[in-house]
């Protein structure tokens, strides 16, 4: 993989990418603050409010809920943000792979790179409504890039494959969203994981944010012991996705250019 080589590239596109979709309007990139702040509102009114759903970590109050869903909305937005761009990625840069020689295998890179500048964006929001409300946060958090790396593996992964099938199955496009917003409902984002029977939770911990999810509130919101051993088999399981994933898009790109 050409990425060290092409660093400097990756990182133009990464930012550009990034200031692209606030250009022109007039709130500019204060909508990066504004969205992640009102999803929050949203979601803590319905389910802790008209549902009245509560955690059960000792902490019943609104803030305590919204701060423990925001932290699982954050990890399902880089996720969904990723693989929701991935499988137009190559149809809507055709001249990346007719007339310029481009390395066509960076574009989920730069993708990762917008959604995790949006992720740091809302982690900075979580972190100031926890110390505005008075939560405490835990020195362990400082492990959240350790802790997050076989996502971003999986994600990087399955972002080539999606990419390349995207070529060549337009469907996947329009699939795609159902996929992350089952993703959305059937992780431990508005409910524990221990809510559900045993066999449910094993169901659960299939879907590549469950960990995630579960490790970051851990870490930072309630200094928990991490569980290294299913971190490391996960990590094991992104590596391979991440292997796998390059590899069939290598392969497949000889036919892009035919298709578009």
């Amino acid at each position: 993989m050409t990425v060290t080589s092409n660093s400097g590239l990756l990182w133009e596109l990464t930012k550009r990418d990034f200031v692209q979709r606030y250009k022109g309007s007039a709130f500019g990139l204060g909508w990066s603050l504004f969205t992640p702040l009102l999803m929050l509102a949203i979601y803590t009114f319905v389910f802790s409010v008209a549902f009245k759903a509560r955690w059960g970590t000792g902490d019943e109050g609104k803030i305590g809920f919204a701060i423990v869903l925001f932290s699982g909305l954050i990890v399902h937005g880089l996720f969904a943000e990723c693989l929701t761009r991935a499988p137009s990625l190559i149809t809507s840069n055709p001249n990346y792979v007719k007339k310029v020689v481009f390395p066509l295998e960076i574009l989920p890179l730069m993708t990762m790179g917008s959604a995790l500048g949006n992720f740091v964006v809302s982690l900075g929001i979580l972190v100031a409504f926890c110390a505005l409300s008075g939560t405490p946060l835990h020195s362990s958090g400082l492990l959240l890039p350790i802790l997050l790396l076989p996502l971003l593996l999986t994600v990087l992964g399955l972002s080539w494959l999606l990419a390349s099938l995207g070529v060549y199955l337009r469907d996947f496009a329009q699939l795609i969203g159902m996929v992350t917003t089952i993703a959305l409902f059937l992780s431990p984002i508005f409910y524990p994981i221990t809510a559900l029977p045993p066999a449910f939770q094993s169901l659960l911990v299939l879907n590549p944010i469950t960990l995630p999810i579960i490790m970051l509130r851990s870490a930072l919101l309630w200094g928990a012991p991490i569980n290294w051993l299913a971190w490391t088999a996960s990590l094991v399981v992104g590596a391979a996705i991440f292997y796998l994933g390059f590899a069939w898009f290598q392969k497949t790109r000889r036919g892009f250019a035919d298709v578009l």
